[in-house]
């Protein structure tokens, strides 16, 4: 929201009814905000704040005293669009004002801005080249993103998914039965997004096919494997790495493996202790990653390379690498079984 947007809201301590009515009808915002002489937030006052006090008695005369809610939810600078969605919608408010540390107003979220998502111009990158071996004979004469999981390809789940966070730019790198997964998607039109290929002559890994790009990106740019699919917010990945200043961001998921026995902690021949069925928890690769420009510089003309070594490789080099730890429903759809299983836990409302 712009400040000429937000301060339209702001009305003084003197104020009227009529006074904040007026203003609600120039704002659209449904909220006023009453500030002091110096600035700082007093309070707030919605439609139904005044409703209420038309129905005790107050008219449009009525100074605002006897309306203003004084302790509104706040916001502070800088806090993140999801959080400040699940404040939203876990308080069931429309609007909340940003505040600095002094209760000084800087600015206003609303709930139709908020929600809505932001038209992102990075570019996603899906890698859907693969044979689908596991896979056999499903995919014996269509590539693996074509396999239908809930009445549309994975890959098409992908997309839309991407779609509904802002992306509308997409390259996707072919290779086995690739010209099938062109018949389909065309030039993306039909979706409503735009849709480029990365042609392979042979398999280059998830980070190797990058080398074939016509041009370096400007912006970070997601990449996805084309069988993974997720209830992820994209857009939050991406805000996530840009806030985080990294070079490469790999979504993560926990993975939990309970040890079928009972486990005996020695030391030497000595016994110090038991741990019965011990549950071990480590982060596994979720397939999503984000990739700022500069990262392409390590990734050499038509050489094979994965994800997980082009990351150890900036490591090393002492560039920024970091996890994004995931909890939404996720699911690698490599095996038969998760094709079943794909069906009853995800959603696929988009």
């Amino acid at each position: 929201m712009t400040e000429i947007e937000w301060k339209r809201a702001i009305v003084s301590m003197d104020s009227t009814l009529e006074n904040v009515v007026e203003n609600m009808n120039k704002s659209s915002l449904k909220i006023a905000l009453v500030v002091n002489k110096d600035n700082q937030l007093e309070g707030t006052i919605s439609d139904g704040d005044i409703r209420r006090g038309l129905l005790k008695g107050m008219d449009l005369k009525s100074h605002i005293k006897g309306i203003i809610y004084k302790d509104p939810l706040v916001a502070p600078p800088g806090l993140e669009r999801s959080v400040v969605l699940q404040v939203m919608r876990a308080n069931k408010v429309q609007q909340i004002p940003i505040v600095d540390k002094n209760n000084k107003i800087l600015g206003l979220h609303v709930w139709d801005q908020v929600a809505a998502p932001l038209e992102r111009q990075n570019m996603m990158i899906i890698m859907a080249g693969g044979k689908g071996v596991r896979l056999l004979p499903i995919t014996k004469d269509r590539p693996k993103p074509l396999i239908e999981v809930g009445g549309k390809p994975m890959l098409e789940h992908i997309i839309m998914r991407a779609k509904n966070d802002g992306f509308t730019w997409f390259l996707i790198a072919i290779n086995y039965l690739g010209n099938l997964i062109e018949d389909y998607f065309g030039d993306g039109s039909r979706f409503g997004v735009k849709i480029d290929y990365i042609r392979e002559e042979k398999p280059l890994g998830t980070a190797g096919a990058l080398s074939l790009l016509y041009a370096q990106p400007e912006k970070p740019f997601i990449v996805s494997n084309g069988d993974v699919i997720t209830d992820v917010s994209y857009g939050d990945l991406l805000d996530f790495h840009e806030h985080h200043k990294a070079i490469a961001t790999m979504a993560v998921r926990s993975h939990e493996w309970q040890h079928p026995f009972g486990v005996v902690r020695t030391d030497g021949v000595d016994i110090i202790g038991f741990d019965e069925k011990p549950v071990n928890r480590t982060n596994i690769n979720a397939g999503i990653y984000v990739l700022s420009p500069e990262a392409l510089d390590d990734i050499k003309k038509d050489e094979p390379l994965d994800m997980p070594t082009l990351f150890n490789d900036l490591h090393k080099q002492s560039k920024r690498t970091v996890a994004y730890p995931m909890h939404e429903p996720w699911l690698d759809l490599g095996r038969p079984d998760d094709l079943i299983k794909a069906h009853s836990e995800l959603s696929f409302d988009n």
